[in-house]
C-alpha cells in the first residue's frame, strides 16, 4: 500500500505542474527545425549561448561553477583539451611521454602556440600558472585537484613555497611534471581551469584586475572584448591562436539568464542558439513542439542537499540526518518534478569509468519502508510532531532549483513534521553564504565531474578541499583517499573508492538526490558539438549551416 504522505505529496505535484504546463498552441515564433538563421554583428557571427548566472570571476586559478568553466574553456587552452566527443587530445602541448612508472610527464610545447597579445605560450608559462593554483596566497577552491603532484600537499598546506611544486621547464618549448605517486586521470585533470596558465606580465601589471575586458591576457580560441555584468560576457575570435584558422565562428555571447522560462522564451524568439537549461515543468510540451531542437544527455554530475555539520541541529546528530534522507522519495522526484530521465541517487559517484558505485541499503527499499524508518531516526534524534525541527533549507536562484525544494519541503513536512524555510540566493551569495557555514543550515548544490574518474567525487569530501561546504571531517575517509592516490593496483584503488564511499553515505554529511542529465535547446543549424558526458563543448568546434543537415 503507497504511504499517505506519497500519494498527498504526488497529487500535490502532479496538479502544481499541471498548471505550469504551456499550451499545445506555442506562444509567440514558433521555431522549424531549421532554427534561427546565424547572427551577425559588425560583419561577424556571432554565436548566442545561455549561461545561466553570471559567472563568480573569469580567473582560471578562482572560479568555481559551470558558467565560469564554460566562459574559460574558450579563453583558455590547457596542456591537454578535448575533442568534441570528449576525448583527451593534444592542446597547449602537442605532444608528451610518460616514463614507465607513471611518475614523470614530459610536454613539447607547440612552436606556434601564442597569447592573445602574441607573445609565445612557453613552458615557463604553465610552470608560474600551476605554481600560481597550489599558492595559498591565491586561495583556490581547486587546489587540492593538484595534489598528485610532487609536493603540492605540502604547498598547500603552508610547510614549502609554491617554487617547490614538481614543475619544471628545461626549455621555452619543455615541461617536465613529476608526481608523487601514479595518477591515471592526469591527462584529464590538465583540461580543468585549475592548470591552465595565466599570462605573468600582465597578473603583475594589473593584479586582482588582470582578468577584466581590456586587461586579460588568454591563450584560448577566443578573448575576452566586454563584460557587463548581469547581462553578457562576449568573446571574439583570437588571431594569435595557433589553430585560429580552423576556427569558424567569430563571436561568443554568453547571456547570463537566471530565469530558465526566460531563457526559454528568449530562445523561442531567436535571441539564442544554445540554452544552458530547460523548465522541468516544460519538457513534454518541448519534447512535442520542439523535439528537433532538444538535446537530452547523460552527464556526469550528482544533485544533493549539503548539511552543515559544524553547527546544531546537524552537528553530532546523524540520526537527523540519515531521517531527513529517508523521508525523500526520489523516484518522485525525478518521475514528477526533474522529469528529463534523471537517476534517483542514494549513493554519491555517478557512473564514472572503471569503477562499481556503491549501493545502500536503503536504494533497495520501498519508499513506505524508508519512511517508517525515518520516522523512527526522527524521534531517536529528538524530534516528532508535538517538538518539530525548524530548518533552512537554501537555493541559488533558478526555477528548477526552486521546485525542488518545494518538493523535498513539503516530503519532509507529511513525513515527519519539518518546518522548512526555504532561502532564495543569488548565485555568489549563495556560494559566499555556503562557504562561511555560518548561516547555513541545508543547501542544494551540485557537483559535475573534473574528470572520469571516481576520485573527482571523491576528493570533494576531504577534510581540506576548499569546496566542502558541508564541514565534514572524517580521518578514515582522508587516510582511504590518499591510499588510493598511492595505490598502483586498479582493482586495490577502486576497492579504496568503495570503501571510502561506503563510509560517507553512512556518515550522511550529504543527501543524495539525483544522477544528472542534461537538458538544453540547440540551434539545428549549429554543427562542430557532440554529446558527452563531460558536457565540454568548445565554441571553436562549432559552425553555423545554411540548413540543419549542413
Amino acid at each position: 500500500m503507497i504511504p499517505r504522505a506519497c500519494l498527498w505529496v504526488a497529487t500535490f505535484m502532479l496538479v502544481w505542474l499541471a498548471g505550469c504546463q504551456p499550451s499545445d498552441e506555442p506562444l509567440g515564433q514558433t521555431l522549424n527545425s531549421a532554427g534561427t538563421p546565424p547572427a551577425i554583428e559588425d560583419g561577424q557571427s556571432v554565436l548566442r549561448r545561455g549561461n545561466g548566472t553570471e559567472p563568480q570571476t573569469l580567473d582560471p586559478h578562482r572560479s568555481e561553477g559551470v558558467p565560469s568553466s564554460r566562459i574559460l574553456r574558450d579563453l583558455y587552452e590547457g596542456l591537454t583539451t578535448e575533442s568534441p566527443d570528449g576525448t583527451i587530445i593534444p592542446g597547449a602541448a602537442q605532444s608528451w611521454q610518460i616514463s614507465e612508472d607513471g611518475l614523470t610527464y614530459v610536454f613539447h610545447m607547440r612552436p606556434n602556440g601564442r597569447w592573445s597579445n602574441a607573445d609565445p605560450v612557453t613552458a615557463h608559462d604553465f610552470v608560474y600558472g600551476l605554481r600560481r593554483s597550489v599558492d595559498p596566497a591565491t586561495a583556490s577552491a581547486y587546489a587540492l585537484m593538484l595534489s598528485p603532484i610532487a609536493h603540492a600537499d605540502a604547498i598547500i598546506a603552508g610547510d614549502l613555497p609554491p617554487t617547490a611544486l614538481g614543475v619544471e621547464a628545461i626549455d621555452p618549448h619543455t615541461l617536465i611534471i613529476h608526481l608523487q605517486h601514479p595518477t591515471p586521470y592526469m591527462l584529464g585533470m590538465l583540461t580543468h581551469s585549475s592548470a591552465y596558465p595565466v599570462h605573468r606580465a600582465t597578473i603583475e601589471k594589473y593584479g586582482d584586475q588582470f582578468s577584466r575586458p581590456g586587461k586579460l591576457v588568454s591563450n584560448g580560441a577566443y578573448l575576452l572584448s566586454d563584460w557587463m555584468v548581469q547581462s553578457h560576457v562576449m568573446l571574439d575570435r583570437n588571431p594569435y591562436y595557433w589553430n585560429d584558422q580552423a576556427t569558424c565562428i567569430d563571436r561568443i555571447r554568453y547571456l547570463a539568464i537566471e530565469n530558465i522560462v526566460t531563457e526559454l522564451n528568449r530562445y523561442r524568439a531567436g535571441d539564442l542558439d544554445w540554452t544552458s537549461d530547460v523548465p522541468n515543468e516544460q519538457f513534454e510540451w518541448l519534447s512535442k513542439h520542439l523535439a528537433s531542437h532538444l538535446s537530452i544527455e547523460p552527464w556526469l554530475g550528482s544533485y544533493y542537499l549539503g548539511l552543515n555539520l559544524t553547527h546544531p541541529p546537524f552537528k553530532d546528530n546523524l540520526a537527523l540526518r540519515q531521517a531527513l534522507s529517508l523521508a525523500i522519495d526520489r523516484q518522485i522526484l525525478t518521475d514528477k518534478v526533474t522529469r528529463s530521465g534523471q537517476i534517483p541517487a542514494y549513493g554519491w559517484i555517478p557512473p564514472v569509468s572503471d569503477y562499481t558505485q556503491y549501493t545502500p541499503p536503503e536504494q533497495d527499499w520501498s519508499q513506505e519502508k524508508r519512511e517508517a524508518r525515518a520516522i523512527e531516526l526522527y524521534a531517536l534524534a529528538g524530534y516528532d510532531q508535538e517538538r518539530p525541527l525548524t530548518a533552512e533549507l537554501r537555493y541559488n536562484t533558478q526555477d528548477n532549483n526552486k521546485h525542488i525544494a518545494i518538493a523535498v519541503a513539503s516530503m519532509w513536512d507529511q513525513v515527519l513534521g519539518v518546518h522548512t524555510r526555504l532561502i532564495n540566493e543569488e548565485w555568489k551569495v549563495f556560494l559566499q553564504n555556503r562557504r562561511l557555514m555560518q548561516v547555513t543550515e541545508v543547501f542544494r548544490a551540485g557537483w559535475i565531474g573534473d574528470y572520469n574518474d571516481a576520485y573527482t567525487f571523491s576528493s570533494l569530501w576531504h577534510s581540506r578541499h576548499g569546496l566542502n561546504d558541508t564541514g565534514y571531517n572524517n580521518p578514515e575517509y582522508d587516510a582511504l583517499l590518499e591510499q588510493s592516490q598511492k595505490a598502483h593496483d586498479p582493482e586495490q584503488r577502486r576497492n579504496l573508492l568503495q570503501k571510502a564511499e561506503q563510509i560517507l553515505i553512512s556518515d550522511q554529511p550529504i543527501i543524495p538526490i539525483y544522477f544528472y542529465v542534461t537538458k538544453r535547446l540547440v540551434n539545428p543549424r549549429l554543427t562542430g558539438w557532440e554529446p558527452n558526458i563531460m558536457d565540454h563543448h568548445y565554441s571553436r568546434s562549432m559552425c553555423f549551416t545554411s540548413s540543419p543537415s549542413g
